[in-house]
């Protein structure tokens, strides 16, 4: 049996950065081999079959965010069990959580399904792409269970400071993946089904990989009695993983209003987009793991009332949040044009992702600042400000594409990008800024030690 790595204790830099860079490395493979995918579609069926993947990304966001972000709330109650050292409470948080997700993943996926070709009307999805697609949906979803079982067992690793052992499994999925994507798209010719094939195959890998680690965690020995119902408990798990999951699917209807109104344009700019988010997400990872390290690290010494280690993981994440900003901002400002050809075939696509990358680049502190303190307050199990911001978000983004498209173009997508992180940051900074020096100011002391109990 192993144990869980406690991060309530020890020096502060050191621990995050063991934390961080395994956890890096996984979000970057796992980018690394969306992108994969993303080039293999467009080199291998050409721009129409891309511009129907990248079409879908918004949707799929909707779905899989709202999933991430329940888990990802569920995780926080894990990661404050531990560091209290309620290793009882662990254990039922731990079997509560896997059944409501089970329970949710059959909901969506029949939710998704049924609602797929709609969605992607109400989009105005150009005929030219609509079967592809539907085709591709059809099957992402219908291995949705796989995704959200590794969101799931990944979140219950980092809950409990193992950020190592979701890197080995992507190492051995993105392999997995981008192997079966070139064999289904360039031997056995199957279309964009063939990707979304080899996507869920790897996150059954991934998942499986986790769940073997899980099953040898010595504080999780886990027995039937702790899946017995317990309503305080669900409402707890609920409490924190509906409004985070909620702040993703609002962010996501922001992220479909943006592409209702890029596909009215047209499918160039509908491929330009397309290959533009996925650069952007991957440049946002380092900071984005800088959050998820965050909200682990706050989460455990919330737990143990150690309020004081929070402000110092605060300024270690938010210095690695800068340095990202500093160089992959520099590249997205200056660089645009070579980066859009990475993905695209024609040139008209690579000039509409001009215009739209610098600008992001330029404002890419503001997404990567957000991530870390808004990471912050789930941290401290307060999801329902990072909900609001979400909302935030969503007006904004709406707000300045609708105001903006028709005088600037294209541009006004990356302006709604822009003013939705800035607004995001100021709420969430505010939060975690207010919640801390609250806590800090309390009566109840930080703890300098903590005693495992067994």
């Amino acid at each position: 049996m192993a144990k869980a790595n406690d991060l309530t204790q020890g020096n502060v830099t050191s621990l995050i950065l063991k934390f961080y860079f395994p956890m890096l490395l996984t979000n970057m493979l796992q980018q690394l081999y969306t992108i994969a995918d993303t080039a293999i579609v467009g080199k291998g069926l050409g721009d129409n079959a891309l511009a129907a993947v990248g079409n879908m990304s918004s949707l799929t966001f909707l779905i899989f965010g709202f999933s991430m972000g329940l888990a990802n709330g569920f995780s926080v109650i894990i990661a404050q069990s531990f560091g209290a050292k309620d290793y009882s409470k662990l254990r039922r948080s731990v079997a509560s959580s896997a059944m409501l997700c089970f329970m949710i993943a059959i909901l969506l996926t029949a939710v998704s399904i049924s609602f797929l070709r709609p969605v992607l009307r109400l989009l105005r999805t150009d005929e030219a792409i609509m079967h592809d697609g539907l085709v591709y949906g059809y099957f992402i979803f219908g291995g949705l269970i796989a995704t959200i079982t590794y969101n799931l067992c990944s979140c219950i690793l980092r809950a409990l400071g193992d950020s190592k052992t979701p890197f080995i499994a992507i190492i051995i999925s993105s392999v997995v993946n981008i192997f079966l994507d070139s064999f289904f798209i360039f031997v056995l010719k199957t279309g964009v089904e063939g990707a979304a094939i080899a996507t869920i195959f790897s996150q059954i890998m991934s998942a499986f990989i986790c769940w073997l680690r899980i099953r040898k965690i010595e504080e999780l020995n886990i027995t039937r009695a702790d899946f017995c119902g317990n309503g305080k408990l669900y409402s707890e798990l609920f409490k924190n993983g509906l409004p985070m999951a909620f702040m993703n699917s609002i962010t996501a209807v922001g992220c479909m209003v943006i592409q209702y109104f890029v596909n009215g344009l047209g499918v160039a700019y509908t491929t330009a987009y397309s290959a533009c988010s996925k650069f952007l997400t991957m440049f946002m990872q380092p900071a984005c793991t800088a959050g998820f390290t965050m909200s682990s690290f706050t989460s455990q010494n919330f737990g143990a009332k150690r309020f004081d280690r929070i402000r110092d993981g605060l300024h270690v994440c938010l210095t690695i949040a800068t340095i990202s900003y500093i160089i992959l901002g520099s590249v997205m400002v200056f660089f645009p044009g070579a980066l859009a050809r990475l993905m695209v075939n024609g040139t008209e696509p690579v000039e509409i992702a001009k215009t739209y990358l610098p600008v992001c680049g330029i404002f890419l502190f503001a997404v990567d600042f957000l991530f870390v303190f808004r990471n912050g307050c789930q941290g401290f199990g307060k999801p329902f400000i990072p909900m609001i911001s979400g909302i935030a978000e969503m007006a904004l983004r709406i707000a300045v594409i609708a105001l903006f498209i028709s005088t600037v173009g294209f541009r006004a997508t990356a302006y709604a990008e822009a003013s939705a992180w800035i607004g995001a940051l100021l709420l969430n900074m505010t939060a975690f800024e207010h919640t801390l020096r609250k806590n800090l100011s309390s009566p109840v002391k930080s703890r300098k030690e903590v005693k495992t109990v067994a």
